[in-house]
């Protein structure tokens, strides 16, 4: 199906289209005369609504974000966000709000502290109206890997499809919320871009290091990325320019800044355009619209390796780091009638869903004696080849061109029909920049069957701005 964008437009209503020109800094200076407990209220009002219908949310802060705006109205600083409400991932915490990171185990959590980034938006005078929902502990690509008692998001484009995840909730949110808002959201294998594919809006996931992880909880400690979702490309540039920064709260924390890059020589992946027909024609129409010269290249090695080796270190970190959830140590208690062992069996196995005891096995496996070195180990050495392959890329190019996902959003009917091996092969696309911790974005580039299809820019270490210039010379096109 291809169609202009007017046209299409036309099918799918005006509200989408309209959404993506609500500018987070047109509404941070709107206050004049308005009070913000004012418009947070009507921005409360209709994100119940929102979420009775699409379930993007894990907890809705009604009461701390009204508190918050009142003591905005008493300030006379105004920040960069000020007024402006924003949702967090359930795995970033935010003092004194429910965190769970959409597990059972962590239900009751109320961290003490604030993460980083959190701290960073309050900072800049941004009103935190929920944490949204996502795949336990992100352990997903549709957020559909639910824990024991968590609700799945829908689709605002087609409330039979997925969000795609893990962070469905943010992706959802943002792209139906009828006022300027974006999302801090955390990426691992391609938790941001992935969403905001399937639903409209723009992921940025920078560089590895580039935004403090700490407040974090973490899934895969090497890949973890804390990104944003946004309605276009300046509102999820303002917002990463607010949350980047050296942490010394976190040891993986970088002291650089984004790189002034000019672009050059653009390429496209040769092995990504192995997808659907109609996503591969509107992706090399797109191009065609921009009028750039795009020269094919291949990543043999990130095609055939990206895949197992992701999943082989982010399940192994993600043993280990799920440890710690015991019922002892963290996580929900139960009455201790045995030993150890038989206890802790029992709290992970009545808590955890069924990805999670999945993955924990699968990584545990991995690490194991006598299997460290033939699949952890190996992992490891795979991804330095893949980060160097990339690296050889962006010797000649500046950007690397791919579609964001291999297909529009799935019904929800067939994600049951897929194997755990089907499932993770969504994420082809996705992987690769993830394992070389390199920043990439993707954005709207039309529609396929009336559901948005992302495309995806990939850039060098600490090159955001060229990734973010190419989204906004997309958005230009309309």
């Amino acid at each position: 199906m291809k169609e202009n964008w007017g046209r299409l437009r036309t099918k799918l209503g005006l509200w989408h289209s309209s959404l993506i020109k609500m500018r987070i800094t047109e509404q941070a200076g709107n206050f004049k005369e308005k009070k913000v407990k004012d418009f947070i209220n009507n921005v409360l009002n209709e994100t119940t609504k929102i979420n009775k219908e699409l379930k993007c949310f894990n907890y809705i802060s009604k009461n701390e974000a009204l508190k918050r705006a009142e003591e905005l109205d008493k300030t006379k600083s105004k920040g960069k966000l000020f007024g402006i409400p924003i949702t967090v991932k359930d795995d970033l915490c935010v003092k004194g709000m429910e965190t769970t990171s959409g597990s059972t185990i962590l239900r009751g959590y109320k961290p003490v502290f604030n993460a980083t980034c959190v701290e960073r938006i309050l900072k800049e005078g941004a009103v935190i109206i929920g944490k949204t929902c996502q795949d336990e502990f992100g352990f997903g690509s549709f957020n559909t890997n639910l824990s024991v008692d968590f609700e799945r998001p829908l689709n605002p484009f087609d409330n039979e499809r997925v969000t795609g995840g893990s962070s469905g909730g943010a992706a959802a949110f943002v792209s139906k919320a009828q006022f300027a808002t974006a999302a801090i959201a955390e990426s691992t294998g391609g938790s941001i871009v992935n969403p905001a594919s399937f639903c409209g809006v723009v992921g940025l996931c920078p560089t590895y290091g580039l935004v403090s992880r700490y407040g974090l909880l973490d899934y895969a400690n090497s890949l973890d990325k804390v990104g944003v979702i946004a309605k276009n490309v300046d509102d999820a540039e303002l917002l990463l320019d607010v949350i980047k920064g050296y942490d010394f709260l976190d040891s993986t924390s970088l002291k650089g800044d984004y790189k002034n890059v000019k672009i050059k020589e653009i390429a496209i992946q040769k092995e990504a355009l192995n997808v659907d027909k109609e996503i591969k024609d509107l992706i090399l129409e797109t191009l065609k619209k921009l009028k750039i010269k795009v020269k094919e290249v291949s990543l043999p090695l990130t095609e055939k390796y990206a895949i197992p080796t992701y999943y082989l270190i982010a399940m192994s970190e993600a043993s280990t780091n799920l440890a710690k959830y015991c019922g002892m140590r963290h996580g929900k208690e139960d009455e201790i009638k045995e030993g150890f062992n038989e206890y802790f069996s029992k709290v992970r196995s009545s808590y955890f869903g069924r990805e999670a005891k999945r993955r924990v096995i699968l990584g545990t496996f991995a690490r194991m004696a006598g299997y460290r070195d033939a699949f952890y180990i190996k992992a490891l050495k795979a991804r330095s080849l893949i980060i160097e392959e990339y690296k050889k890329i962006f010797n000649k190019y500046q950007v690397l061109i791919t579609p964001t996902m291999p297909l529009i959003a799935p019904k929800l009917k067939d994600i049951s029909k897929l194997t755990p091996l089907q499932n993770y092969m969504m994420d082809i696309l996705t992987v690769g920049p993830n394992l070389a911790g390199m920043p990439h974005l993707s954005v709207n580039c039309g529609y396929v069957d009336k559901m948005p299809v992302g495309i995806m820019f990939t850039s060098d270490h600490l090159q955001e701005k060229t990734v973010i210039e190419m989204g906004k010379m997309v958005e230009g096109l309309d």
